[in-house]
C-alpha cells in the first residue's frame, strides 16, 4: 500500500508546528537569516515597499531597512553583477530576479563569473549569493514571464540549483542556499506561494543535494519536480483506487542531484516516470531519466518515461496554455501503460 510522506502529513498539533504558507516559509527563512548574519542582504525589483510582485518580501523593508533590502533599478543584469560583486568582497547577497524568464539577462554573470571564479582564482575568491527566481506556467502571464528554465543553470558547473515543493522545503532549503558558499539559485514556481504546509517553528536546515520520498509505493516510482510533485501525488491518489501503488521521489534540488535516490526507486518499483514543468526537450527530465535507466537498468520492467512542457511558446490563452504542462490525469494514463493496465 502507498502511504503520504510524514512531512506532508504531520499534525499542525504536533509541538512548534505550523500551517503556513509556501511564500511567507521563503520570508520566514530570509528574516531570520537576516538576523543571524548582518552581511546578508537582498537587491530586486521592488523588493522593498512592494515586497515583490507576489507579495514573499512584504514587510522585510520595515525591519531591516532599505539599506538592506534594496529597490534596485530594472537591470537583472546590473542588479546580479553587484550581487556577484559583493559576495567576492565578503558580502552574502540574495539576489532577486522577479520572473525566470530573465535569467536570459544575467547569464554572464551567473554562468561566466559566479559559477567560474572560484575555480579561475585556484580557490581563493568565492561567491557565496543566492538567486532567487521563479518558474512555472498556467498563471496566465503569456510566453515571456512563464517559462521553467532550471535546466539551464543546472546545466552549469559551479551552480547550485535547488527547487522546493513545500514550504517545509522551501524554508530548509533557502537557509541552506544562504548558508551555503557557493553561488546558489533557488527557482520558485508562481503558484505555490500561497499554499500552506506544516513548517517547525524551530531553525532547520534542509541539505542541498538530497531528495525525499514524499509517498511511498511499491509499482512504480514517478520522480516530481516542483509544481509537479502536487501532480505526482493527485495521480498516485487516482491510481491507488485502481490497485496500483506509486512512489514519489522529489528530488528538491537538480544541482546536486541525489542520483542514489532516484535509483534506488526505480530499483524497488522497477518502473519510472519523471516528471517536470520545464521544456521536455533537452530538459531536466532527460537527465533524470538518464541517471534512472543508467543506474537500475537491470530492474527495471518498463523503459523510463519522461513528461514535460510542450516544445511551443508558453500561450496567453488559457485553454491553451493548460495544455502545456503535464496533468495528474495523463501521469494516472502513462502509469496504467507501463503497469499493463491501459
Amino acid at each position: 500500500m502507498s502511504s503520504p510522506n510524514p512531512i506532508l502529513s504531520r499534525s499542525v498539533a504536533a509541538p512548534g508546528v505550523r500551517q503556513i504558507t509556501f511564500g511567507q516559509a521563503i520570508n520566514e527563512a530570509i528574516a531570520e537569516e537576516m538576523r543571524r548574519d548582518p552581511l546578508i542582504f537582498v537587491i530586486g525589483e521592488d523588493v522593498a515597499e512592494a515586497g515583490t510582485p507576489f507579495k514573499v518580501l512584504l514587510g522585510l523593508v520595515d525591519e531591516f531597512g532599505p539599506e538592506r533590502i534594496i529597490d534596485s533599478p530594472i537591470s537583472e543584469a546590473g542588479i546580479t553583477g553587484i550581487g556577484v560583486g559583493a559576495a567576492m568582497t565578503g558580502m552574502r547577497p540574495i539576489v532577486d530576479i522577479m520572473f525566470g524568464d530573465f535569467t536570459t539577462l544575467v547569464m554572464d554573470q551567473m554562468v561566466n563569473q559566479a559559477a567560474k571564479i572560484h575555480y579561475m582564482s585556484g580557490g581563493k575568491l568565492k561567491v557565496p549569493m543566492v538567486l532567487r527566481t521563479t518558474m512555472g506556467a498556467t498563471r496566465r502571464s503569456a510566453a515571456q514571464h512563464s517559462q521553467s528554465l532550471h535546466a539551464w543553470l543546472s546545466h552549469v558547473p559551479g551552480l547550485k540549483v535547488a527547487i522546493p515543493a513545500t514550504p517545509y522545503d522551501a524554508k530548509g532549503l533557502m537557509k541552506a542556499a544562504i548558508r551555503d558558499e557557493n553561488p546558489v539559485v533557488i527557482y520558485e514556481d508562481k503558484l505555490s506561494y500561497p499554499i500552506k504546509g506544516p513548517v517547525p517553528e524551530e531553525d532547520y536546515v534542509i541539505p542541498l543535494g538530497v531528495a525525499e520520498v514524499k509517498r511511498t509505493g511499491e509499482d512504480i516510482t514517478f520522480v516530481a519536480t516542483s509544481s509537479m510533485v502536487y501532480v505526482a501525488l493527485a495521480a498516485a491518489e487516482k491510481l491507488a483506487e485502481m490497485g496500483i501503488s506509486a512512489e514519489v521521489v522529489d528530488p528538491r534540488t537538480t544541482a546536486p542531484l541525489d542520483t542514489e535516490a532516484l535509483i534506488a526507486s526505480a530499483k524497488k518499483t522497477s518502473r519510472a516516470i519523471v516528471i517536470d514543468e520545464g521544456y521536455q526537450q533537452y530538459g531536466v527530465t532527460g537527465e533524470m531519466a538518464s541517471v534512472i535507466a543508467d543506474g537500475a537498468f537491470y530492474w527495471l520492467d518498463a523503459p523510463v518515461k519522461r513528461m514535460g512542457a510542450m516544445h511551443v511558446p508558453i500561450p496567453f490563452s488559457p485553454v491553451l496554455e493548460d495544455q502545456t504542462v503535464p496533468t495528474a490525469e495523463q501521469v494516472v494514463e502513462m502509469a496504467k501503460m507501463l503497469c499493463g493496465r491501459s
